[in-house]
């Protein structure tokens, strides 16, 4: 049964009209048919109250998020959603949907003003990890994403753990890859019982990440590919690499959690208020 403990609220990082010809998953309807990987996220999401917004829609086309640019857009259009969610009343935390998390920064800082803890997928697949081995390495999607990626490991201060980012050049339904495999493809294939190029990509670059940039954990990157964590999960365990593999929704979620039941949201130091009742003279790093 779901425990009104946590009443949560899960924001899409952007949705796309159902017009749009770059699309491959549905964005808008019941929560349970439009939430990716419903199907392994359920037993986590029973123990909670939770809805789920679509996000804005994207404004910059009719394909998934992937730049830098693209990013910036749809942050800046999800801060309004989230101060919404905090001045609701209806929840006491905030998770951000999505690999690249836009507008987590600033999402935390509203949050933190309303005493809601805001967690988003890399973040808390970073932290996580770092908790469970020396370094973790990312493997994500495309070009493009991955130095994306670079910059929120760098964000989150854990260019020393992390190994690596490996690149299985998947990239997301782009116009300039119209006509190339997609994600619910490539998971279409595996229902079936049939061999996935992608996760064939993803086992060969995680392996590599173990064995050469010396990974202990395995993250992955964008949302995208979060689908691939069971089926990577159980072959690395396969071959004999007992070494865990992280997706960013149940980071995020569990995180959450976890900030909930402490009675924590971040620090008013790094949040202050408009007028905060003490400061500091100097910041250090």
């Amino acid at each position: 049964m779901p425990n009104n403990h946590y009443r949560f609220l899960l924001i899409e990082a952007f949705h796309l009209r159902a017009s749009a010809k770059h699309s491959t998953r549905t964005f808008i309807g019941p929560k349970e048919e439009t939430l990716m990987n419903y199907k392994t996220l359920k037993p986590l999401l029973d123990t909670i109250e939770w809805e789920r917004d679509p996000g804005p829609e994207a404004s910059y086309g009719d394909w998934p998020v992937e730049t830098r640019e693209e990013f910036d857009i749809v942050a800046a259009a999800r801060l309004p959603i989230v101060r919404r969610a905090c001045e609701s009343g209806k929840y006491n935390g905030i998770v951000l949907l999505g690999g690249g998390e836009p507008g987590f920064l600033a999402s935390r800082e509203i949050g933190h003003h309303f005493g809601i803890p805001v967690t988003s997928c890399a973040y808390s697949q970073m932290h996580i990890a770092s908790t469970l081995g020396n370094k973790f390495s990312v493997v994500d999607l495309a070009e493009n994403h991955n130095m994306y990626y670079y910059d929120l490991v760098l964000r989150h201060r854990f260019q020393d753990r992390c190994a690596s980012i490996r690149n299985i050049n998947f990239p997301l339904p782009r116009p300039p890859h119209v006509g190339e495999t997609t994600r619910a493809e490539q998971m279409a294939k595996m229902a079936r019982g049939e061999k996935s190029e992608m996760v064939e990509a993803a086992v060969v670059e995680a392996v590599a990440a173990i064995e050469e940039d010396g990974a202990d954990v395995i993250t992955l990157g964008c949302s995208g590919t979060f689908w691939l964590q069971p089926y990577l999960q159980q072959r690395l365990n396969e071959i004999g690499w007992n070494v865990p593999v992280l997706e960013g929704y149940r980071c995020a979620i569990t995180l959450c959690k976890l900030l909930v039941d402490l009675g924590v949201t971040a620090s008013g130091n790094v949040y202050p208020e408009d007028r905060p009742k003490k400061i500091r003279r100097a910041k250090y790093f």
